[in-house]
């Protein structure tokens, strides 16, 4: 699906997802000692999973508001791992919501433990917070109606267009608004059903964000009759679960889990769960794989091999 643009606009961010993402932590704690969140975690018997309410098919509600999706699939393979890690196989799991304007905090200031939602893994954001290898790449589009004219960023000129708090489109829309000198009216809304709302109500003319994710919401509230994606690609967005920064032996066993999971070969049939198959709540988005995140699971079938 639209693989061939994708392929142009995210070559040269591979070095980075790469150092970012990829980097094997090896380094231990000493002794017997856990790192601040095992140990903590270790104490409570309890990992907090920070999901978000809107951000399908890597995290959402259910039809009963129970918390589901990729991401929350990848963090409870984690929790198994930091079972293992901290010898306790009967680990409960927390969870907590988020936003895109709050996960960051979450995480820094110790309220939750693995934030698995939609995140953006960047060198800003990497001074603050560590990531797992990478899991998605995705992009910021456009989301649109039907009889709408827009199609590229010079039909934006003296639009309004919604973002939602904290996301790296939110940045990436100041970016293309200065680029063109649209004189764009850019709203911030706390998440993205509300951005998408905003949409639906006629108070945007276009709503940016990742593309899966305008993909996931179009599907969700069937309104592929009512809206459309459209647009290059305005920023290349590689996603990782986020957990705290300076601790190397969370470090080790978050990549150990992704390990497992490459040379299990899971990775690819949790994929097709989440974004091939009917989901739980009764869409489906057909969405195929990417080259690069190919690559990516393929790399780590390779270092778990390797490591044997």
């Amino acid at each position: 699906m639209r693989q061939g643009s994708r392929r142009s606009i995210w070559g040269g961010g591979l070095l980075l997802v790469a150092c970012l993402l990829a980097t094997a932590a090896t380094a231990q704690t000493g002794g017997e000692g856990l790192s601040p969140t095992l140990a903590n975690i270790k104490q409570t018997h309890v990992v907090r999973l920070g999901y978000r309410e809107s951000s399908p098919p890597f995290s959402f509600l259910d039809q009963a508001n129970r918390p589901i999706g990729y991401s929350l699939e990848l963090c409870e393979a984690v929790v198994d791992e930091i079972g293992v890690e901290v010898d306790d196989a009967n680990l409960k799991i927390e969870y907590v919501k988020v936003t895109s304007d709050d996960r960051i905090p979450a995480v820094v200031q110790n309220k939750i433990d693995l934030e698995c939602g939609s995140t953006t893994a960047n060198a800003e954001r990497g001074k603050q917070v560590a990531f797992s290898p990478l899991m998605f790449v995705a992009g910021t589009k456009l989301m649109v109606p039907k009889a709408s004219t827009i199609s590229a960023p010079k039909d934006l000129q003296g639009k309004t267009v919604v973002v939602t708090k904290g996301t790296t489109n939110e940045q990436a829309m100041h970016a293309v608004d200065k680029k063109f000198a649209l004189g764009l009216n850019i709203v911030a809304s706390p998440d993205h059903e509300q951005s998408y709302q905003m949409l639906v109500d006629g108070k945007a003319d276009a709503f940016a964000t990742d593309d899966i994710l305008l993909y996931g919401l179009i599907a969700r509230h069937k309104s592929q009759d009512k809206f459309r994606v459209t647009g290059d690609y305005l920023s290349y967005d590689p996603y990782g679960i986020m957990y705290r920064k300076g601790e190397p032996q969370l470090t080790a066993v978050v990549e150990r889990a992704f390990r497992k999971l490459g040379s299990n070969h899971d990775l690819i049939p949790l994929y097709n769960k989440w974004f091939m198959s009917r989901l739980p709540t009764g869409e489906r988005l057909n969405v195929a794989m990417s080259p690069q995140l190919e690559d990516a699971f393929k790399a780590l079938d390779d270092t778990e091999g390797a490591s044997n």
